[in-house]
Order: C-alpha cells, then structure tokens, then sequence
C-alpha cells in the first residue's frame, strides 16, 4: 500500500517509489521514447503513431501553460534510483475521467498500480470527487487489472477511437467511490 502524502506542489504526492508531480520540458525525450513505441499508443486513444516529433514538447508546454484543462502528474521515480519519468497519470475533471500509461520498461513492476493509487486517493479523499471513471480496451487486460484492485467496479462496453490505431475498439468503463476504494484498501490490507 503506497503511503501517500503531498508534497512541495498542492498537487505533488509521494509513494513509496515515486514522486507524482508536475511535468517538466525535461520529461520530452522519456516521454517521445515511451509514447513513440507502438504497444504504449495502441492502448490509448489519444496517442498517435507514429509519434510526431515535436508532440511531447507541445503538450509540456500547453501544460505547464495552463492551457490543457487535464491535471497531469509524472511518475518520477528517481527517488529509488531509477528513471526521471516511468509515465504519466492524467485526470479530467469536468468529466471526473482519468488516464494513465507507463512506459514499457516498467510493467509489471506495479508502479501503475502505485501512482494511480496515489492519484485516486487524493482526488477522492482529499479534493473529494464523488466518484472516478477510467477506460480501458478491452484487449488490455494489465490495465483492467490495475483498476481492479483499486476497486473500480467495471461497466458497460462501447466503442472509441484509437489514434494510436486508427480504428475502434471495444472499451470497457470502470468507476469507483470513495466507499469501494475504502474497501478495496481494506482487502488488500487484510490479504
């Protein structure tokens, strides 16, 4: 269970492994490197592949700017010895929606699970929004599953379209409370 708590930033927090905090002009290289690899854009819908080139130093910008309505963090994980940037976590709030990917070298080692904990937490407990969802394709069961075990309770299936793709593909819709992640906490704890 990551012990999260903010730090030097109000939307900056803290795990275990990783720091989730603000992006930096920094973070373009790692970033076109992970998002340029086809398996990372394949599973989102706003990823293109090819990637351009310019594109993660627009989007830092337009971020850093103010001008993308979306809360990003960085999932920095230097304080453990290892890369600058792993991934990012995005929340929508006008739609309450949250995103997230994590570069290739990293799965499977839980640190998706770890930041999107981390993000969850905060914006229900401390910023309390009534209630979270997340998409995820449906061939993408490694995301599924992080969501899962942070009680997301999953819904019904409809199409989107991928960029990355360029196609439709089946997405399934997951949501979650304050109460179901108290619990699924809760379970995890006891297990």
């Amino acid at each position: 269970m990551p012990m999260c708590r903010e730090g030097n930033m109000p939307n900056e927090l803290t795990t275990k492994r990783l720091t989730l905090r603000t992006l930096r002009p920094s973070d373009a290289g790692l970033m076109t490197l992970y998002c340029g690899d086809p398996r990372v854009a394949r599973m989102t819908a706003a990823i293109p592949h090819p990637y351009p080139p310019g594109t993660a130093e627009a989007f830092i910008e337009a971020v850093l700017a103010g001008r993308n309505t979306e809360e990003i963090w960085a999932m920095d994980a230097t304080q453990i010895g290892s890369s600058e940037l792993v991934g990012v976590v995005g929340f929508k709030p006008e739609k309450r929606k949250l995103g997230y990917w994590v570069g290739p070298p990293f799965w499977n080692t839980g640190m998706a699970s770890e930041a999107v904990e981390a993000v969850v937490d905060y914006l229900l407990g401390k910023r309390r929004v009534p209630q979270i969802t997340a998409s995820v394709f449906t061939d993408n069961p490694a995301s599924a599953q992080v969501l899962n075990k942070l009680g997301f309770e999953p819904g019904q299936v409809h199409q989107t379209f991928s960029v990355g793709r360029d196609g439709i593909v089946d997405t399934r819709d997951f949501t979650v409370t304050h109460q179901a992640a108290q619990k699924a906490r809760a379970a995890k704890t006891i297990a």
